[in-house]
């Protein structure tokens, strides 16, 4: 994901730390954020391998002692190798092991390659629009996470730097939208809004589904109330809330919003793909590491707490 928080370098130190952002204190990478007050988790730093500047971020690659290496947006851990797979996959085949067929798929962010690596297994898929807003993501991931980065080697995929594509692509064009998207901070307030979502709904075609990165049900309860009110007005098929496990983003949990435009009925617990049985399968992005039928439907399932909330709005 891309990630707009605070940032944090090589010679920050404990005066960054007080002020509650990410930093990098001798041997450790510590993540701190307004967006998670309070705590912060810590990797263990092996070496640097990469620090630059973006014109829109900190990109930074380190050499963790346990989850190998780690992609660190502006203070905000993005990719580790070891725990990725959690991610990329579920974001993916959540959505997709939903429909038949898919066939044209727009990735918005994105720019590790791993999500595209996961689109790529579907010999249905004819296109696969990518658009991220950073090139600096993209080159770096192809030098220091080639396992993630191979998705940009399929031939179906259509790479789209900094550009504002989804306004302008036709009304039904795509059969799934991922929107792999940094937290509500700074320029990515705005794909959490509502004119966000009604524009991926503009471009999905009767009965299409979009997943979009949807925070914390630990933390982020009322942003997650947010956005399911505003897809619930917008969404005329299934609006739904999944969640899975990455140890290494903020109370090791990241919840995905799925929604299906009015059409053919979605029924997003019960995939109609049963990915890791299917001959098509393209095995060689390699085998899945995390996803599989029954963890996709028990992703539905939600702790009390949150399905009190979720279900009073979600349909």
């Amino acid at each position: 994901m891309e990630e707009a928080a605070a940032r944090g370098g090589e010679n920050s130190g404990s005066d960054a730390a007080v002020d509650g952002v990410s930093a990098i204190i001798p041997g450790w990478f510590s993540e701190m954020s307004p967006m998670w007050p309070g705590e912060a988790h810590s990797l263990k730093v092996e070496k640097i391998l990469y620090q630059g500047y973006s014109e829109y971020q900190d990109v930074m690659v380190f050499q963790s002692a346990t989850y190998g290496k780690v992609l660190v947006l502006d203070g905000v851990i993005q990719v580790t190798e070891r725990d990725e797979c959690a991610y990329q996959e579920m974001i993916t085949h959540l959505p997709l092991c939903s429909i038949q067929n898919p066939k044209k798929v727009l990735v918005i962010g994105g720019g590790d390659g791993g999500v595209l690596r996961e689109v790529s297994r579907y010999s249905s898929v004819e296109q696969i629009d990518i658009c991220e807003i950073d090139k600096m993501v993209v080159e770096v991931s192809k030098q220091f996470f080639p396992n993630l980065a191979i998705g940009f080697e399929d031939p179906r995929v259509n790479l789209l730097i900094g550009v504002a594509f989804l306004k302008n692509a036709p009304e039904g064009t795509y059969d799934a939208i991922i929107v792999d998207s940094s937290d509500p901070i700074g320029p990515a307030q705005e794909l959490f809004k509502k004119p966000f979502f009604e524009t991926v709904c503009m471009a999905l075609r009767p009965g299409g589904v979009v997943c979009t990165q949807a925070e914390s049900i630990w933390l982020h309860m009322h942003i997650i109330e947010d956005i399911i009110s505003n897809c619930r007005q917008i969404f005329k098929g299934s609006v739904k809330y999944a969640w899975t496990t990455v140890p290494t983003y903020p109370s090791g949990v990241i919840g995905f919003m799925l929604c299906s435009t009015a059409g053919p009925f979605v029924d997003f617990q019960h995939p109609v793909h049963l990915i890791d049985e299917n001959d098509d399968l393209n095995k060689s992005m390699g085998p899945l590491k995390f996803y599989n039928p029954e963890i996709h439907s028990a992703a539905f399932c939600l702790p009390s707490f949150a399905k009190r909330v979720i279900s009073s709005k979600a349909r």
